[in-house]
């Protein structure tokens, strides 16, 4: 996994260091910079796969934009030349990247200045300001880490490290594209990035997990009390009306509280909060989900009540499907937190701020005995809403 992350001039993040679990819920009020962490990553991500470019940033849900707002610049503060970026894995494989991107006519928009990646117990790229001569046919915009990986063995820990980033995306589910009824921008496996492919994506998790595993199934079903039975059916579904736009296949829901005659309804008529809990389970366990991805506003559409319960089946999600997946969301519903377990190491909570300079700040929110004690008297919920936690807006 993942342990260790470094952002150095990247938005509003002047410098922070994070250190993740399985599983890492970012709370605060808008416009503090949670969504930036995410997209960090995911400019890493890109570097990590040879080349960072609009197209490379947006396939992993980074809003593409120009360089003056990819970089950090506040009042009385000198505006980096690069971007710094790092990650440290579990085995203290290390993947570490300088990123230029010009304010004044850049051309290319990003490009490395320097780049270094290690397994832990021996360097396998260093790449400064001026490529060695074996490596001067490669562009400046092109990385060399994807291409030295190729030549790794696939248990590597510097391989394993730089496929969870290639493969590293950032999920905002609509439910417009989770009923079917919009194509997603960014289609990929298992899902596309909106949420597109739920129907298929469903289908799979069934036939490779949930058939074989009733334990798990009911699991996932327990969280739609309405629920019977979930299959998929062809776009041609009596049930649907002709003028609803459909993707070429659909959820079919049963509800076990109606006649058996008229029980049976699409993605289109279903409750959206059924829909985000099957999102969440398709990419928590089906087995080539990413093993590193984050969900930009997990707590969207969901009643209080049920995403406290989604929140705290995740880890255990997680776990089940992969030891080595995670998760990184970002959430404004109270309620979140009491789903989450601080008492497992492997689950994590931040408190996002902007100080007085409008840098955002990082604090993970330890269990203290003094925070234990105080949720013995009340949820996490209420201290967030309390402002013992920190990270409520100045308002």
């Amino acid at each position: 996994m993942i342990r260790t992350i470094q952002i150095k001039g990247f938005k509003s993040i002047v410098s922070e260091t994070l250190e993740l679990g399985r599983i890492n819920c970012f709370i605060g009020a808008n416009g503090v910079g949670k969504s930036n962490i995410l997209e960090a990553i995911g400019v890493l991500g890109a570097a990590a796969s040879g080349r960072v470019d609009d197209e490379s940033l947006q396939r992993r849900g980074v809003r593409a934009g120009v360089p003056r707002l990819y970089k950090s610049s506040f009042e009385g503060n000198r505006v980096r030349a690069e971007i710094d970026l790092q990650v440290t894995g579990t085995c203290q494989q290390e993947f570490r990247v300088s990123l230029l991107n010009p304010l004044e006519h850049p051309d290319p928009a990003w490009s490395y200045k320097t780049e270094y990646l290690s397994d832990g117990l021996q360097e396998i790229v260093s790449r400064g300001v001026r490529a060695r001569a074996e490596h001067s046919n490669l562009a400046k915009n092109a990385g060399l880490t994807a291409l030295k990986i190729i030549d790794l063995a696939p248990d590597n820990a510097a391989a394993k490290l730089i496929r969870q980033l290639q493969n590293y995306a950032i999920y905002c589910p609509n439910t417009p594209t989770l009923r079917g009824t919009v194509q997603d921008g960014q289609s990929r496996m298992p899902l596309g990035l909106s949420g597109g492919r739920l129907a298929e994506g469903y289908a799979e998790l069934c036939k490779q997990v949930l058939n074989s595993n009733d334990v798990l199934l009911d699991s996932v079903l327990e969280l739609m009390d309405w629920v019977g039975h979930i299959d998929m059916t062809d776009s041609g579904s009596p049930l649907l009306s002709d003028a609803v736009p459909r993707s070429k296949y659909v959820l079919r829901f049963t509800d076990r509280f109606m006649k058996q005659s008229r029980n049976t309804l699409t993605a289109y008529d279903a409750s959206e909060g059924a829909l985000y809990v099957l999102f969440c389970a398709v990419m928590c366990l089906t087995p080539h989900a990413p093993k590193l991805f984050a969900v930009d506003n997990l707590d969207q559409a969901l009643n209080p009540r049920l995403v406290s319960r989604l929140v705290a089946k995740l880890a255990s999600w997680l776990k089940q499907a992969d030891g080595e997946r995670q998760l990184l969301f970002t959430a404004h519903n109270p309620a979140v937190l009491d789903g989450l377990d601080l008492g497992d190491d492997e689950v994590r909570l931040f408190a996002v701020e902007r100080n007085s300079n409008g840098h955002t700040r990082i604090n993970r929110i330890n269990p203290s005995p003094e925070l234990l004690a105080l949720n013995l008297q009340y949820p996490l919920s209420r201290l967030w809403l309390m402002g013992r936690l920190g990270a409520v807006p100045n308002v």
